[in-house]
């Protein structure tokens, strides 16, 4: 993306930081101040000569702006959707702006390997909740994908990417046109083998079959289908020839039903959220115990405070250890009590041969 801190683009959007490939560009919006973040849509040269007045390809900066604004409009809130705000563009790119939160991207997180099934049920329910709320108002979603979702410092997960993937969409239809070969092969070089956005059924059923794929993903590191190639993915996909899903544990059952190449067998967002639930209920403790493998230190009391010496003091001397000397308490002394007077007298006496001795070998 072609942008630097400073710059103002789409007329109202001043860049605020470095663009990031995982969460877009942030910026703040010159007319509300909020915070947002930007993603770039590139738009196709002109097919013929002329530019409109923006400066944009023919018609196309204008429709997507529209498309867009239709369903910011139409979309309802809720906590777990990101919420879309406008589109605008400039030159040969349509800059999409969205709602701004802290947080990381869910695509950097799998780069650390599988979640835990109950990690990923927590991640599926708020995801749900967010398509429900989008399908209540007759909206599909269609870009339900790893790089749209975004965990938050409490750990909930967000869906965006509701403007951008309409935008694109759009797209593929304005070039494409009636022919739906050109539609498909437009989106193929727009959005390539990513086994999310290729469901064979319009609606909101696509929407929960593209949430079915990305639990797999999130359970097992890779794709339900192979995805080495756009043909041999859309094969797979439309005769229902998934991987076998051993590595979801306990999501194993909806992820399977999600799958399902039948619309009417996949459940729906709400009965997908309250199926999660259902299961976080009896989710276990992180540690078989109850307590973690490594018990933790035990906390300082007030009673016993750490002493501070002053700078240049001599330390107390503490008492010796038991391996520095100290008797354990009950040790006997090595000398017995009764052997003291014995002792004594026999050391007199030798004291006294030794003064004798000594006067005579003087005298003498």
């Amino acid at each position: 993306m072609r942008t630097a801190p400073g710059q103002v683009v789409a007329g109202r959007y001043r860049v605020t930081d470095r663009p990031d490939d995982d969460v877009g560009v942030p910026a703040v919006d010159g007319h509300s101040g909020a915070r947002v973040r930007l993603f770039a849509l590139e738009l196709p040269e002109p097919v013929a000569p002329g530019f409109d007045s923006d400066g944009t390809a023919p018609g196309y900066g204008q429709r997507l702006t529209a498309r867009v604004a239709q369903v910011a409009a139409a979309a309802s809130a809720h906590p777990r959707l990101l919420r879309g705000l406008a589109a605008g563009p400039e030159g040969d790119l349509l800059w999409v702006a969205e709602e701004s939160v802290s947080g990381v991207a869910l695509e950097g997180l799998m780069a650390g390997g599988p979640l835990s099934p109950y990690r990923v049920a927590e991640i599926g329910a708020d995801l749900a909740g967010a398509l429900r709320a989008v399908h209540d108002t007759g909206l599909t979603h269609g870009n339900v994908t790893a790089r749209t979702v975004l965990v938050c410092e409490d750990g909930a997960a967000m869906l965006g990417g509701l403007l951008l993937g309409a935008a694109e969409e759009e797209l593929c239809a304005a070039l494409g046109g009636e022919v739906p070969r050109r539609v498909y092969e437009t989106r193929a070089l727009m959005l390539g083998p990513l086994a999310e956005r290729w469901a064979i059924d319009p609606g909101a059923p696509a929407d929960t079959w593209s949430l079915g794929v990305l639990l797999y993903r999130l359970l097992s590191g890779y794709g339900p289908y192979p995805e080495h190639d756009l043909p041999t993915l859309l094969a797979a996909v439309r005769d229902g020839r998934h991987h076998p899903a051993d590595r979801c544990g306990p999501l194993r059952p909806l992820v399977e039903r999600l799958l399902s190449p039948d619309a009417a067998a996949r459940p729906d967002a709400a009965a997908v959220q309250r199926e999660l639930h259902e299961l976080l209920v009896f989710a276990p403790e992180p540690y078989p115990d109850g307590r973690p493998e490594r018990p933790l230190p035990e906390p300082r009391t007030e009673a016993a405070p750490p002493a501070v010496r002053p700078r240049g003091a001599r330390p107390r001397k503490r008492p010796p250890t038991a391996r520095q000397g100290a008797a354990p308490a009950g040790r006997q002394p090595r000398i017995p009590p009764r052997m003291f007077g014995p002792l004594v007298l026999v050391a007199v006496l030798v004291l006294m041969v030794a003064a004798v001795a000594g006067i005579v070998l003087v005298a003498g």
